[in-house]
């Protein structure tokens, strides 16, 4: 299973008023997770993007087990665990040292510029 781990820190800006890391934002971080995921092996959303392979979000869950806070260092580690032809999806484990505080996992499905399904690149549904 290909997997990355990436280190975020909370901002200030994504607490909310009980100084807890905004519920919003671990979609976010789960997008940074994936941009990092598909960097550490040679490609881009940019470029991607510019070949005429958009991906966009179809599912997405989170599960949400304690509150991160403000300045806290989060480990965000995002595996892909399925491709199919025109979908890849995701797992997102947050951890704050070895603490699980939040999991998720996404769909996204491959469209081309007018919104229709089409099929993953080759390379990417190749990352498993």
């Amino acid at each position: 299973m290909l997997s990355q781990e990436i280190t975020i820190r909370v901002r200030y800006a994504e607490t909310d008023r009980m100084g807890f890391l905004h519920h919003a934002n671990y979609l976010v971080y789960f997008e940074q997770g994936r941009t990092e995921l598909l960097r550490s092996n040679g490609f881009t959303y940019r470029t991607m993007e510019d070949q005429g392979f958009l991906l966009v979000l179809a599912k997405a869950s989170v599960r949400y087990r304690s509150p991160a806070r403000y300045d806290d260092e989060l480990t965000l580690r995002t595996s892909v665990i399925r491709t199919t032809a025109v979908r890849i999806e995701h797992r997102y484990e947050v951890l704050r040292e070895s603490t699980l505080i939040a999991e998720g996992e996404t769909t996204l499905a491959c469209v081309d510029r007018d919104g229709r399904l089409q099929a993953l690149p080759d390379w990417l549904q190749q990352l498993k």
